[in-house]
């Protein structure tokens, strides 16, 4: 049966969808598509720059792993004449137990390498070594490079000197870069493709959007202008301008709140990665470890399993602190506020770190008025920050260091509190910066950076004041002063007496 002709044009694609350039749905899709592609090409570009990294660092680590006091025990004992370290180097080399993966030269202080665990000739070899020169002239007599060698293939070289007992002499392992960068090319070709699906999710989502939203915003747009001739036959039910306008407010809103936590997710990501990446590959390797070796060395397994416990406890105390910053940030972190005794509090957290101090080879030292110092406060939360301090103090002094513990009440009824060290210290620059959050001065020592953030909103909140003074490679000292209410004392001895 033939249709008929109502007169009317057929509608093309771009008048079906209203893509004409000045609509609101071209704009809509041509800049969303633009700005999602570009948001994916970002965290592609982040994603690829992060495997190398990850890839590259497990096979650095791998070199260094070959690299141990053995080494340096074996040429300790090898004489210093030139034939005698060239006997010893071929030996050294031909027993390398690693010689299938990595590749180790011995180089003689002319630069020159004499022996190579392949047990080639490698006296002629023209290959660069950037990371020799480089260990020469590092404090560390290491260092690392990557580049081709001299047949053009892709390595990583990590030379140490052995400058101990030969002068200008090294160790240098390679291992080819040619497998991993076979595996970050399978992962980048995934990840484009990963990419275009989403992509093209994202231009069938943005049909479907024009066709459920757009639409009936064009279709109100037109009842108004219908409205505006006097035309009132339109039904407007299903999308009015009250609904519309809470839509638009309600976008604004979940805008603003996953700009704030993407804010907050990358500096986490960029404070507090190494911190959760450290307990977790202990947890990994030791739980590998003990699985593979069942039950046939208890003492290994005690070993591992007090590993396990520590890391774990230590990735507890990481969450217990970031959900205290999160409470802060919010305005939720509760106290629950008692008549506590500040000094009590105290002596218990010292008696817990002099044990560890001990352990640490460390002097803790502790001197306090032998009297209350009664105040209304969280018992809990001060004690969680005299421990946050001394932790401190005991993580940036060396072994053989001292920490010492003051407190004097004063004469207006303010309980001062003083913890010193004699640790590696804090520059002037860094010091006003050390209270706020996510702020490490010394990123080789654990720790997430917010711990005296924490602690200085709890002694705020306490009605108090946290101080810190430092003076670079001397020492730290920490002084806190909290009100103390001496009548609470009293009230309670009365109570006391009466009963």
């Amino acid at each position: 049966m033939k249709k008929e002709n109502t007169g009317e044009p057929k509608q093309s694609f771009r008048q079906k969808y209203r893509l004409q350039s000045d609509t609101l749905t071209f704009k809509w899709m041509t800049n969303f598509v633009f700005t999602s592609s570009a948001l994916l090409l970002l965290i592609f570009v982040i994603f690829a720059v992060a495997m190398k990294n990850y890839y590259y660092n497990s096979v650095q680590m791998k070199l260094q792993s070959a690299h141990n006091s053995m080494v340096d025990e074996y040429f300790a004992s090898v004489n210093k004449d030139e034939e005698s370290f060239v006997r010893g180097a071929e030996t050294f080399a031909k027993s390398f137990s690693d010689k299938d993966v990595i590749e180790v030269w011995v180089i003689d202080n002319n630069a020159n390498p004499v022996a190579s665990s392949s047990g080639a000739d490698v006296s002629n070899r023209n290959d660069e070594m950037p990371d020799y020169f480089g260990a020469i002239e590092s404090s560390e007599d290491s260092a690392v490079w990557r580049g081709k060698n001299a047949y053009g293939e892709k390595i990583m070289a990590c030379t140490y000197l052995l400058d101990k007992y030969h002068n200008n002499t090294a160790v240098r392992y390679m291992i080819s870069l040619e497998y991993v960068d076979n595996q970050l090319e399978g992962l980048y070709f995934y990840g484009v493709l990963v990419c275009i699906a989403v992509i093209a999710l994202i231009l069938f989502s943005g049909m479907y959007f024009i066709r459920s939203i757009i639409n009936p915003v064009t279709k109100m747009r037109d009842a108004t202008m219908k409205y505006a001739k006097g035309d009132f036959s339109f039904e407007m039910d299903d999308f009015g301008s009250t609904e519309l306008r809470e839509l638009g407010d309600s976008i604004n809103y979940m805008i603003s709140e996953i700009k704030d936590a993407d804010k907050m997710k990358n500096d986490f990501i960029s404070t507090i990665s190494h911190e959760l990446r450290t307990p977790l590959t202990a947890i990994k390797g030791w739980g590998e470890t003990l699985l593979q070796m069942g039950q046939t060395d208890e003492e290994l397994m005690k070993k591992g399993m007090n590993v396990i416990i520590g890391e774990s406890q230590r990735l507890t105390e990481l969450v217990e602190e970031l959900l205290d910053f999160s409470r802060i940030q919010n305005g939720a972190l509760k106290m629950r506020i008692e008549t506590i005794d500040i000094l009590a509090e105290l002596d218990e957290t010292v008696f817990v770190f002099r044990d560890r101090a001990k352990r640490e080879g460390k002097e803790l030292s502790y001197n306090a008025p032998d009297e209350p110092a009664p105040m209304p406060g969280d018992a809990n939360r001060i004690t969680q920050v005299f421990s946050n301090i001394l932790d401190n103090a005991l993580k940036y002094t060396q072994e053989g260091g001292k920490i010492s513990v003051l407190a004097t009440i004063e004469e207006d009824n303010n309980l001062v509190i003083t913890i010193t060290d004699t640790g590696c210290g804090i520059s002037e620059e860094d010091l006003p910066k050390v209270k706020e959050k996510f702020y490490k001065t010394n990123n080789t020592v654990r720790g997430s950076g917010i711990g005296l953030a924490v602690a200085d909103e709890i002694i705020r909140q306490h009605n108090g004041k946290l101080d810190i003074y430092s003076v670079l490679g001397k020492g730290t000292s920490v002084k806190i002063t909290l009100p103390i209410d001496k009548s609470e004392y009293s009230k309670e001895k009365e109570l006391n007496n009466v009963e």
